[in-house]
């Protein structure tokens, strides 16, 4: 059954979503357009999985990161458990040795104020907000085509497939279009299989170029955002000396000279040391769940 044309988004609604200027909001616009496309192709295939059902989940993800979300639960969590977390503890304890005296849940929130992570977090927001539109600006903006060009057909048509097909970049990528020229060639050939078996492994293929060019093209996005840096031992602690002393900055930096030339920040670095290792585990492995459900399916 050949779905209504009111459902389908269109190329102008695909160009209107991309030009909108907030990040959060325009992430939310791509997962439901997203969806809108899985579902439309579904109606000819037998709602089989297609890259766009993929992508809806992969862009919902990537929202997370976006509205930094998934680092700040992950850091939390690992900075709130001070009960069960041994490092925690002693991270707590060589806090208080330096003369911070503060109950231990304030005093996690201090480490928390201490990190400082909206630096990093901002780094990898924006790399994931940018693969997120590029993937849509591009891939979303052809299945829209493809779905004006190609859907309606109650009959294979090999010129009007041919016709969409000779709007893609040859080449492969980043720059070229070529293994999204084999996927829609596969598209097309599921919309009129008779055989569940050939369907499904029409739409398997074409689900694995689309993805491979995608991956391709999203690179240079998920390696940014996986390096987003978590700061220096030295900084943390500067910064733990403010948020002690919030109204008295020159306070904070005279006591952590004197505390560095006293030595008394020398057993401390292995503290930090080991608290920033785990918060900076912690965060990449964030960002790489984040960073592969926007370059992948």
């Amino acid at each position: 059954m050949v779905p209504p044309m009111s459902n389908f988004p269109t190329v102008s609604e695909i160009a209107h979503i991309a030009d909108l200027p907030d990040p959060a909001m325009r992430n939310l616009q791509i997962t439901l357009c997203y969806h809108r496309l899985g579902l439309a192709l579904a109606e000819r295939t037998g709602r089989e999985a297609n890259w766009c059902v993929f992508a809806t989940w992969a862009s919902k993800q990537a929202g997370q990161t976006i509205r930094k979300e998934d680092l700040a639960r992950s850091l939390e969590a690992a900075l709130g458990d001070a009960d069960r977390i041994r490092a925690v503890e002693q991270f707590i304890a060589g806090v208080r040795r330096i003369g911070v005296r503060l109950k231990t849940r304030k005093l996690v929130e201090l480490l928390w104020q201490a990190l400082d992570p909206e630096g990093a977090f901002t780094h990898s927001s924006e790399a994931v907000a940018r693969g997120n539109l590029k993937v849509f600006a591009e891939i979303a903006h052809e299945f829209a085509r493809f779905y004006t060009a190609c859907l309606p057909a109650e009959r294979f048509d090999g010129g009007s497939l041919n016709a969409f097909l000779d709007g893609l970049r040859s080449g492969p990528p980043p720059d070229g279009q070529d293994h999204l020229r084999k996927a829609f060639r596969c598209y097309y050939e599921a919309l009129f299989a008779t055989d569940p078996a050939g369907r499904s492994q029409f739409l398997f293929l074409a689900n694995l170029l689309v993805g491979l060019h995608e991956q391709t093209r999203l690179q240079p996005e998920i390696v940014e955002a996986l390096e987003a840096p978590v700061i220096s031992p030295r900084t943390f602690v500067q910064n733990l000396l403010q948020a002690y002393y919030p109204d008295k900055p020159w306070l904070a930096n005279a006591v952590h000279i004197i505390l560095r030339a006293a030595g008394r920040l020398v057993g401390f670095d292995a503290f930090v040391d080991a608290y920033l290792a785990g918060a900076r585990r912690q965060a990449q492995n964030c960002r790489r769940a984040s960073a592969c459900a926007s370059g992948r399916t």
